[in-house]
């Protein structure tokens, strides 16, 4: 989700829609492609044969005068003549060669040189700029020298402001005018639609008209829920030139439309050796460069990300069109599939695994085949098993698969799959024996961390008893914690620290295992004051609001806030947080935040002093202190990077994945991390690096600053600003992702949105080079990155700057039950057992048919109770039956069940079972029993009417026998086990079976009242609807080949 770029057709008709300036000339415009029929154009259009025409391709390609790409001036068979002589043919523009498949054609507007100019319109961080100059065209040159600059503060209109200014190169008072009201009235619609970039070139002003001839503009994608009317339903955002768009890519964009997870794909070389499938958009775009860096930049074949979480269906989507498209084409030299990513916060590894593993068994034969060789790393939540499985594959797949840890660098695998590092024979296991998210205790520690484990609860009892819950449920908005222990904001200093181990901080939205997570961090920081759920042992409340107001007035002490809202939401709650003084610092964690809203958010909490990390940010974290949420990842990673205690080294980056990929590096080359900040993807976010480098600057305790930055906007200058200001003097290594931009031969929009280079000075080499011209440490690629930290820290500590201290042994952490079941650490016998439905996959299964199946095939309700009760489907007799006579049978039955003498016969119920009788002889192939029962009833009404001897029972019994034995669907000795269980009792059987109500069991819902309250009392303790959990449950399911029916 970012600015995009769009067709300059689709780009016109929103200007011709919604300006309403005087003077504006809307002109019509007509697509043709290779598969146009031109007479049926022609004589769709008449405004094509009276006058002259002007035509060139609608693709994104700039300077087409340059490159005689336009044909001005001519009738309609020039144009026609001027596009079959390109279209669908290749043209070449520097080293991207492409398809010409799309021309726009429009009338052809006659005007001087001295009537063009040239507009644009584009945003920065606190204001929008527009650039005039009064000669416009194909020869303008360098804009940035030439045009005159408006700067236009946020929630402002550009008529409030000196447009005048920009037009003292125009004589013509009728000429300023149109343009002046028509500058005003274009920024209005810039900001109504929420347009990133529009530039007009050139703009013609000739007889009191207004003509737009060339457009260039990018809307904000993030904005399309705003705007989905004002743009209309055709609004595409195409691929540049150059590179062709894939129906594999349209799939994973629409599986990530649906999905709360992130999925990219774009395929930039299909014919290529190398393959990525990365998880991460900061890693995504390091595992590119690192390719590009070592050679092989016309080998790579694609760019992607999976992240956020994708569920195991999800990834195996994915996994599974990715193989589709690396396996279509068979090399000699084979190829390699990178699976990579950094260390993850809150994705389960083991389940995103499960879903490639899936993939990769079903391309088995294409991989084989095609000769791959797979390289794996990866960490985070549960990775040891995730990773167990992809080596247990790579013993039978017959594909080569080196599997690797957090304890490899990350980009290590690249070099080893394109042979310029050796593959170790086994990863480095030099590391403390950790599992899921808790150190297991080891003969050194043991004895130190059993004490502080014993401080700890101590201290928690007391808390504990002091503890509240409330009960109002949540709002449409969402819930509002109120979090107890967590770090934040002090003063409004600038460079004031952000967390210390005694403020305050309030969760919005229900997110107990981020909050739990940070719980635990506490914990193992042998903080002294729980936060919510569990604290060690103990399991503890807090308490749960429905109005923001009501949590901020009961804890006028909490200075920070966390905001899990969704990106709909998220604008708003946030900005009601800043209504309220004591809050000092608000993480937003929502990603897709249109940039209009950002930048307003930015604005309001500039005015307020109140910091912002986000949007689009896993947050922060100050170790041995303070962690936002998923910072820092699950407790292995916790330990293993030491952020239970103190470091010397202080790090901002954008990327949330990247910042624990970070907190690992340092761990390993350093002492550890002081503070580390993730300020979010988005292309502005709420705070800057500069902002929390000079925090660093002015803490003591920061002996050394990392910096990672990447491709996109103008950050990373202002800190080589600053390095050369003297405003930052502390020692500092840096390094900007995206540097593989300008060798893809297309542009890339990479993971993040703000990824995305608008000019020179904002591509990652360029800012590599004013980092390091200004004194920052910048290594040669982000695979030297720790060698280059490692190198500054030792010098400091060679210095005495920075002084080692021991390393303190953190408490031990218990386990969550759920975690260490997925690890299978432990076991538990079933308490129950089923064979009729299974909800532990990706989708619900009734006795082994999948829920979707029974929908398509029109099961109905008889064809479900069939499976839930027999197991199989019954045909589609006895289906009918049960729905349409089913519920009264058990009544019946009881109604004229003999006890002590007879009851009379009502009409209603002797006609009913007349209906009965009808259907079952008309229907079923056979039923001895039935022709039974109505024998009996022969013999017994002729004596006496009223005497019945319970026949409508042996209707049902006899219904039941017949359904056995002679429908088909069951053996005789399937038949007996059922009668044997009861399922279909037999004659000697019919009073207990009538007692229990087999049949009246589709009515069970007037019996589930006790079920609502429940669950309406689950709602009102905002608690989650119960479900037994699956560990507990025996599932013996039949073999879907009994269902067909």
């Amino acid at each position: 989700m970012s600015a995009k770029a769009i067709y300059e057709n689709k780009g016109k008709e929103l200007l011709y829609k919604h300006l309403k300036s005087d003077g504006l000339s809307a002109m019509p415009s007509i697509i043709v492609t290779g598969e146009t029929n031109w007479q049926t154009l022609e004589s769709e259009n008449d405004w094509l044969k009276s006058g002259k025409l002007v035509c060139k391709p609608d693709q994104l390609i700039k300077r087409r005068g340059k490159l005689g790409l336009v044909c001005a001036g001519s009738d309609l068979a020039g144009v026609q003549q001027f596009v079959r002589a390109r279209v669908d043919k290749p043209f070449e523009i520097g080293k991207t060669q492409g398809l010409l498949k799309r021309f726009i054609i429009e009338p052809f507007v006659a005007h001087e040189q001295n009537e063009e100019f040239y507009l644009c319109i584009l945003s920065e961080r606190q204001h929008d700029i527009i650039l005039f100059h009064h000669e416009g065209g194909v020869d303008i040159g360098n804009v940035e020298d030439k045009a005159l600059r408006l700067e236009v503060p946020i929630d402002t209109k550009a008529a409030d402001c000196n447009i005048a200014s920009l037009l003292t190169g125009i004589k013509d008072a009728q000429v300023q005018s149109l343009l002046l009201n028509f500058i005003a009235d274009l920024h209005r619609v810039y900001c109504d639609l929420h347009f990133t970039y529009l530039e007009v070139n050139p703009l013609v002003v000739r007889a009191g008209r207004i003509h737009i001839l060339d457009l260039a503009a990018r809307l904000d994608q993030c904005a399309e829920y705003l705007c989905k009317s004002a743009w209309g339903s055709n609004v595409d955002f195409p691929p540049p030139f150059g590179r062709e768009a894939f129906p594999e890519e349209a799939y994973i964009a629409e599986l990530d439309a649906r999905s709360g997870a992130s999925l990219k794909l774009t395929v930039l070389n299909p014919e290529g050796r190398v393959w990525t499938m990365v998880a991460g958009g900061g890693a995504s775009v390091i595992y590119a460069d690192t390719v590009c860096d070592m050679g092989s930049a016309s080998e790579l074949a694609n760019y992607g990300e999976y992240s956020g979480a994708p569920t195991e269906e999800q990834t195996y989507e994915y996994a599974k069109t990715l193989l589709s498209l690396m396996t279509r084409t068979v090399r000699p030299d084979g190829k390699v599939l990178i699976i990579g990513g950094g260390i993850a916060n809150f994705t389960n590894v083991a389940a995103t695994f499960k879903g490639i593993v899936r993939a990769l068994r079903q391309y088995q034969a294409q991989l084989v085949k095609c000769g791959a060789e797979i390289f794996v790393r990866r960490a985070g939540p549960n990775y040891q098993e995730g990773l167990r499985v992809m080596r247990e594959l790579g013993e039978n797949l017959g594909v080569q698969i080196h599997v690797f840890g957090p304890e490899t660098h990350m980009t290590a695998i690249v070099g080893m799959a394109l042979g310029k590092r050796p593959i170790p024979d086994k990863p480095d296991a030099a590391k403390p024996a950790t599992t899921a998210n808790f150190l297991l205790p080891t003969s050194e520690n043991s004895a130190t961390a059993a004490a502080a484990a014993s401080a700890r609860a101590a201290a928690a009892g007391t808390a504990a008893a002091g503890a509240s819950v409330a009960t109002a449920a949540s709002s449409a908005s969402g819930a509002t914690s109120g979090v107890d222990g967590l770090s934040g904001a002090s003063g409004g200093a600038p460079d004031a620290p952000l967390f210390n181990p005694g403020t305050k901080c309030i969760v919005w939205g229900m997110q107990q295992r981020s909050v739990q997570n940070c719980l635990d961090f506490d914990f193992v920081c042998s903080r002294r004051e729980p936060s919510k759920y569990y604290w060690g042992h103990n399991e503890i409340l807090i308490p749960v609001y429905k109005q923001m107001s009501d949590a901020m007035r009961k804890h006028p002490d909490a200075s920070v806030m966390v905001n899990f809202a969704s990106l709909r939401s998220a604008y708003d709650s946030t900005l009601e947080a800043l209504q309220f003084p004591q809050i000092r610092v608000i993480a937003i964690i929502a990603e897709g935040i249109p940039e209009n809203l950002s930048r307003r958010l930015a604005l309001r909490a500039a005015e307020k002093s109140v910091t912002v990390i986000g949007p689009a940010t896993v947050g922060g974290v100050k170790p041995g202190c303070f962690k936002i949420g998923n910072t820092g990842g699950m407790m292995d990673n916790i330990l293993n990077s030491k952020l239970y205690r103190p470091g010397s080294v202080a790090y901002v980056s954008r990327s949330g994945g990247m910042s624990n990929e970070l907190n690992n590096i340092i761990a390993l080359n350093a002492d550890g991390v002081l503070e580390g900040v993730a300020i979010g993807g988005d292309r502005y976010p709420g705070s800057t690096f500069l902002d929390h480098l000079l925090r660093y600057q002015a803490d003591p305790g920061a002996q050394m600053l990392v910096v990672l930055g990447e491709v996109g906007g103008q950050e990373e200058w202002r800190i080589a600003d600053a390095l050369r200001d003297g405003r930052i003097t502390k020692p500092m290594v840096a390094w900007c992702i995206g540097t593989c931009a300008g060798l893809l031969g297309s542009e890339v929009q990479f993971g993040h949105a703000g990824a995305c280079a608008n000019s020179g000075q904002e591509t990652a080499s360029a800012k590599n080079a004013a980092l390091a011209a200004a004194g920052a440490h910048v290594p040669a690629s982000f695979d030297q990155l720790g060698e280059t930290i490692r190198c500054v820290y030792e010098d400091l500590v060679g210095r005495g700057v920075i002084v080692p201290k021991e390393e303190p042994a953190p408490p031990t952490v218990p386990m969550d039950y759920s975690w260490a079941r997925e690890l299978g650490l432990i076991r538990k016998p079933s308490s129950f057992m089923t064979s009729i439905c299974d909800e532990r996959g990706q989708e619900l299964l009734y006795a082994g048919v999948p829920i979707t199946e029974i929908i398509n095939r029109d099961f109905g309700i008889g064809g479900v109770l069939s499976l839930l009760w027999f197991q199989r489907r019954l045909p589609k007799y006895a289906c009918k039956f049960i729905e349409i006579f089913g519920g009264a049978l058990d009544g019946a039955a009881k109604q004229f069940q003999p006890r002590s003498g007879h009851r009379p016969y009502p009409y209603g119920i002797r006609q009913r079972d007349a209906q009965t009788r009808k259907f079952a002889l008309e229907n079923f192939p056979a039923s001895p029993m039935l022709h039974y029962a109505l024998e009996v009833e022969k013999i017994t009404t002729s004596k006496k009417p009223n005497l019945i001897l319970n026949v409508d029972g042996n209707d049902w019994r006899g219904y039941g026998l017949t359904c056995c034995v002679h429908c088909g669907c069951f053996t005789r000795e399937e038949a007996d086990e059922f009668i044997e269980i009861g399922a279909l009792n037999g004659i000697e059987e019919a009073d207990e079976f009538i007692e229990i109500g087999a049949l009246n069991g589709m009515f069970v819902l007037g019996r589930s009242m006790g079920f609502i309250g429940h669950y309406l009392d689950q709602r009102r303790l905002k608690q989650g609807l119960y479900r037994h959990p699956w560990d507990d449950i025996s599932y013996v399911m039949p073999e879907q080949s009994q269902w067909a029916p």
